[in-house]
């Protein structure tokens, strides 16, 4: 028998296996105390220190191979306090659907 994948509403779940990892995609301003190796921060126009991101938007901390953060012991303080599921957590994700639409749900096995 063969399984067929049944949308599932964004706001019923939440966590990584079923998320384009927008939050891997926001700018994370570095704060002072957080302990970030200086591969993984980049400068701001503005001067800010903050995560580096490849050339695709995504945080360059990010283990691609394993899609989790290669830092997540020290990741920067803001991503701390990130709570997946949380109002801003959904509040991003629903602002990334209405600029990227998907037409096939997001899975990972």
């Amino acid at each position: 028998m063969n399984a067929v994948a049944v949308p599932v509403a964004p706001e019923e779940i939440h966590d990584c296996a079923h998320c384009d990892a927008v939050c891997c995609r926001l700018t994370v301003v570095l704060l002072p105390g957080d302990d970030i190796p200086e591969r993984f921060t980049d400068v701001t126009e503005n001067g800010l220190p903050v995560m580096a991101r490849d050339e695709d938007g995504w945080c360059v901390a990010i283990d691609s191979s394993r899609m989790c953060c290669s830092i997540y012991e020290t990741r920067p303080q803001i991503c701390r306090r990130f709570t997946m599921g949380g109002p801003y957590c959904q509040a991003v994700r629903e602002d990334y659907r209405r600029f990227y639409p998907r037409e096939i749900p997001l899975t990972l096995a």
